[in-house]
């Protein structure tokens, strides 16, 4: 289904940015001759169809009771470098804090996913793109932050604190942030 549920995204992003970019610019040059072309045809049955398919392939996976198939799961990056979000590590003394340490990145996903999302936000349910989508942009803001506390030769990242902003339509940005400190 999910497969299908792509083919069907990428129909009606196929479709809308040809009627957009190709079809209404040809109607302005040829507004006198009312025929419509056979491309343009084939691109608004992309756009109608590919809506269709998506609609279809996520109320089907809705009423078998199961969620999308989902990608293999996200690993988290190989740490030497022990992640706190308290002020102490049990057992261990804060020898030196060497400084603060951060992370962030920028993801999006891209138009097709959207309307899969979005269509999800009709019928209901978790909203797996966006999810999929922040899983993926925490491991790579951490392991950004573990690499940065690694040159410093942390042994640890205490108060560890995560934040995500919107940054343009369905882009989210995610930074994380913590103090880098050497153990005793």
């Amino acid at each position: 289904m999910k497969v299908l549920r792509h083919i069907g995204s990428a129909a009606f992003v196929l479709g809308l940015f040809t009627v957009i970019f190709a079809g209404v610019p040809w109607h302005v040059v040829t507004a006198d001759d009312p025929a419509v072309p056979w491309w343009l045809r084939v691109a608004v049955f992309c756009l109608l169809g590919g809506i269709l398919v998506v609609l279809v392939t996520l109320a089907l996976e809705q009423r078998e009771g199961r969620a999308p198939a989902e990608e293999a799961p996200l690993s988290e990056p190989d740490r030497g470098v022990m992640l706190l979000n308290s002020d102490v590590v049990p057992g261990r003394e804060v020898a030196e804090i060497l400084s603060l340490v951060q992370g962030h990145t920028v993801f999006a996903i891209w138009l097709g996913k959207d309307l899969s999302a979005l269509v999800r936000l009709v019928l209901g349910g978790e909203l797996t793109e966006y999810t999929e989508m922040l899983g993926r942009a925490r491991a790579t803001a951490t392991s950004r932050m573990t690499a940065e506390a690694a040159k410093m030769g942390a042994d640890a990242i205490i108060n560890v604190r995560y934040m995500t902003t919107s940054v343009v339509g369905s882009a989210a940005e995610l930074l994380v942030y913590g103090t880098a400190v050497k153990l005793s």
